[in-house]
Parts: C-alpha cells; structure tokens; sequence
C-alpha cells in the first residue's frame, strides 16, 4: 500500500484533510466513501519515510491498547470498537492507521492481518501475540499483556535516555567551555604572555599551538564528527561485519558495556516470556524475540539457541550454550523447565536484570559526575598554569 494526502467533504459540508493508506486513487476514494467522507483531491506520497510518516509514540499504542481491551471485554464489536477509537484519536497519522485497519477488516482479514500491514506502526512481536489472542480466544489478555509490556519498554526507554543524555549533556558542557577558553581567552592571554620577553615552557607552547589550530580550522574541528558519524552510519547500514564489531565494542565498553547487555537481556526475557506465555511454540518465541534484542551478536547467540532446540536440546543448555547468561539465570531457567513454568522463570530473569540495570544507571551517574568534573578541573588546570607560569616567572626575576 502506498500513503495518499486527500482533502474531502464530510456529510456536515466541512472540509477535511489528512493522510490515509490505499493501493490506487481508485482505493482511495471507496476508502473514503466507507468514511463517509466525499474525495475532493487526493496525492500520493513519494517521501514517505524521509519525513518520517510512519511513526507513532509508544504511548499512543499503550492508550489505544488498553481502550481497546475494554471494548473487547464489554463484547463490543472488534470493528465498532476500533470505529469508536479512530473518532477519538488525536494523533492524526494513527487516526489513518486504525482508519486503513478498519478498511482491511472489513475486506475480510483478520486484526492480526490488518495490523501486519502497518509494519511501522505494529512490529514482529506485535503482530504474534494478536495473532496467538485470536486463536486461543484471549484478545483482551492479550492486549492488557501488551499494554503492561509497553509500558515497561517505555520505563526501560527511559532509564537508557538517562544513562545517556546525562554525560552528552555534561559532556558538551565541557566542549563549549574548552572551545570558549581556546577561542577567546587563550589568544588575549597570549598577546600577554608574549610581550613579556620569557622563554616560554613546553605547556605554555602546547596551549598556544592548540589555540592556534582551533581558530584557524574550528569549521574541520566541528564538521570531522559529523562527517565520522555519517560515514559510520553507511558503514554499519551497508556491512554486516562492521555493524557486527560493532555491537560486540558495545558489550565491551568500560560502565556503559556492562548495562547495555543486562537491557538487552532484559528486553529478551520479558518479551520471550509474554510470547511463551500467549501460547507461542518456544522455537517460534526465540525467532521473534531476534527481532527485538537490536545486537547482531547477541541474535547470533539466540539463533543458535534455536538451532540447538531444533535439534533436540532443553532450554537450560541451549541457553547455557551462548555463555550471555550467569549461572544464577540458567538455574533459574532450569528450575522454570523442570517445573513447567517457564514463563514465570522468564519475567523472573526480566525482573532481576530490570533492576539491576535501575542500579548500575544510578550507580554511573553518580560516577560521571566527578569524572567529568576532573576533566574539567585539569583543563583549567592546565590552562592556568601555562599562563601563570611565566607571569610568576617575571615576578619573580622582578623581586630579585
């Protein structure tokens, strides 16, 4: 399906605009038609994914999630009820979402079929867990399932914006003050330092030099990152392998490496186990569950595990085979299989490293602080060493 722009009339004469999936012009306006809308002029867009047009906030998901759920619960009508919430969204690109959702249901698809079709809007893991509600009965477990687990992601989302943006922000504090120094302070400095006569030290010359580059190159300094960034991007987009080594540099960073592995683990185990527990067959669960852990190395490590249940292993040593879990997990997973009750061993695992990442963020941050303060500290450091040096040099030929 492709996204069309229209303007159309609605059954009061007032004029509507927005945004809405069909397959041709002709869709377009029988689409509307079903809308009870009356197409004036439609457009199709060429550039959809440059402007990003089809994202929508995890939020929006987790609302229109747990209203949908208790419609289902009330027997209302999967399509009354999705009409009911398309009239309530004030997001317009999921407005046309569920608007394209209604039109495929009605054509005779599924809700799983139709939510397949919005691969941008609804993932993998997504789609599974509607399907399994259909053929178990369960849709609106499945969706309050859903719903508690976004809610999480969202909560998990937040911890890992903390643990960034907090030292990029102290960070670029740090830049902007060694820019100030270097730009506008040293060279003022120096017309001083150098009318004195002296024989400057070797930090005095270093300051200087550095001073001296960054006012004659400051467009390179600022645009060699960017250009770094972008070409790594095509690199990690375009080469397996350097997206690879990538990834395991991740797992490998000093602090930073260790709470990656525990989130995405984390992610694994949770989503694992609401798979699993939908009713999902295990070898199914771990192949959808690649899709969402986001690190080549540790989807190897999963595709082996499926590997080794397809061919007859249990789920402890095949877990056990990828050497991402401790042995305190593993015994959890053990205890889980022999019990019958993985599922719960799983969100057991989720909850453990849940809160041991809530632990090692905090635990960073309160190491950031001062280390980046000591950074600071040693760039004034030495800073005003190399200017007071020679000053103190003078005074000091001056009492003699």
């Amino acid at each position: 399906m492709s996204l069309f722009t229209y303007k159309a009339i609605d059954p009061q004469g007032r004029t509507v605009a927005g945004r809405i999936d069909a397959m041709n012009s002709v869709d377009l306006e029988l689409r509307l038609r079903r809308m009870e809308l009356d197409l004036v002029r439609g457009q199709l867009m060429s550039h959809r994914s440059v402007f990003g047009g089809g994202h929508v906030p995890r939020r929006e998901i987790i609302h229109f999630c747990f209203h949908l759920e208790l419609l289902l619960r009330a027997d209302v009508p999967i399509l009354d009820g999705l009409s009911d919430l398309r009239d309530s969204l004030e997001h317009p690109r999921f407005r046309e979402v569920v608007a394209s959702m209604i039109e495929s249901i009605q054509g005779g698809k599924k809700f799983s079929q139709a939510m397949e079709e919005q691969p941008k809007v609804f993932d993998k893991v997504f789609v599974s867990l509607i399907s399994a509600g259909e053929s178990t009965g369960r849709l609106p477990d499945i969706l309050q399932n859903i719903s508690e687990s976004l809610k999480w992601e969202d909560e998990l989302a937040s911890q890992t914006k903390r643990l960034i943006m907090y030292p990029v922000f102290v960070g670029a504090i740090v830049l902007l003050a060694t820019f100030f120094l270097m730009i506008y302070m040293v060279p003022q400095l120096k017309q001083f330092v150098t009318n004195m006569g002296q024989v400057l030290p070797w930090q005095t010359q270093l300051l200087f030099y550095v001073s001296d580059l960054l006012i004659s190159y400051w467009y390179m300094v600022l645009a060699l990152p960017l250009l770094a960034v972008i070409g790594l991007k095509l690199m990690l987009h375009y080469n397996p392998l350097v997206r690879y080594r990538f990834d395991a540099l991740k797992l490998r960073l000093p602090l930073l490496g260790s709470i990656l592995h525990k989130i995405i683990l984390s992610r694994f185990a949770h989503t694992f186990a609401l798979l699993y527990s939908s009713g999902i067959p295990i070898i199914e669960s771990i192949r959808t569950t690649q899709e969402v852990v986001g690190n080549l190395v540790i989807r190897h490590g999963l595709e082996r595990v499926e590997q080794l249940i397809g061919e007859g292993q249990n789920v402890t040593a095949a877990f056990h085979s990828t050497g991402f879990f401790p042995p305190l997990i593993i015994r959890m997973l053990r205890v889980g299989e022999s019990t019958g009750s993985l599922d719960t061993a799983l969100m057991n695992v989720s909850y453990f490293y849940n809160r041991d990442v809530k632990e090692s963020v905090e635990k960073v941050q309160q190491l950031i602080e001062p280390m980046l303060t000591v950074v600071l500290g040693c760039l004034l450091g030495w800073v005003m060493l190399s200017i007071l040096g020679p000053v103190y040099d003078v005074i000091s030929k001056i009492k003699t």
